[in-house]
């Protein structure tokens, strides 16, 4: 009688046992996707995306080893953007509006400036040229008010003369205004591929 108490005992205990260990693996499970769940994506978070209606075609010409000037600009259509670039040592290059951006962005000089204006020391290299040029708007120069004199400052010194400067500053604003933006937000309480929502193109 005693041997099949204790059996049945040693049972109830296996019972207990194996009942607690699924418990804690099913909590465990619904931990791990509670946290995926809950993760913050960035992908999640709104971000508004910037293209322009014109473009422009710069002719930018190496005076001596690493100075450039601007010596023509024409307004165009933003697939025709561009850079053309013609170096000290005679041979020609032709930058799209991404390469010329990604050079700016990379650049020492450029970088600088885009990410803090205040620490910036003006070049005359290509890069500061592309910047400072009407297609700079194009590349991450703001518009704000509080930049306006910097475009001044420095702008007048990258084109070959002042005429040329005077009349790509009206180029140059054509370009701003044609800015547009798009801000694209997720719907509630979708995210991931399938959760993207945008609005329409203002001004």
């Amino acid at each position: 009688m005693t041997l099949i108490r204790r059996h049945a005992v040693l049972r109830r205990v296996k019972d207990i046992t194996l009942s607690t260990t699924l418990t804690l693996a099913l909590l465990s499970g619904s931990a791990i996707l509670q946290s995926c769940g809950t993760n913050n994506n960035t992908d999640d978070e709104q971000r508004t995306e910037t293209r322009f209606k014109r473009g422009v075609r710069t002719y930018i010409t190496e005076t001596a080893p690493g100075n450039f000037k601007i010596t023509d600009e024409q307004e165009t259509e933003t697939n025709k953007a561009g850079a053309i670039v013609s170096y000290y040592d005679g041979h020609r290059d032709t930058l799209s509006v991404e390469a010329a951006k990604r050079l700016v962005e990379t650049d020492k000089s450029t970088s600088t400036y885009l990410n803090n204006p205040q620490a910036y020391h003006h070049r005359s290299g290509l890069a500061n040229v592309l910047l400072w040029g009407s297609m700079g708007y194009m590349l991450g120069r703001s518009s704000a008010p509080q930049y306006r004199d910097d475009a001044r400052r420095y702008g007048s010194g990258v084109y070959a003369n002042s005429s040329l400067y005077q009349r790509s500053t009206r180029v140059g604003e054509n370009i701003r205004t044609s800015r547009v933006t798009r801000t694209v937000r997720p719907s509630r309480g979708r995210s991931g591929f399938f959760g993207g929502r945008s609005r329409g193109f203002s001004a």
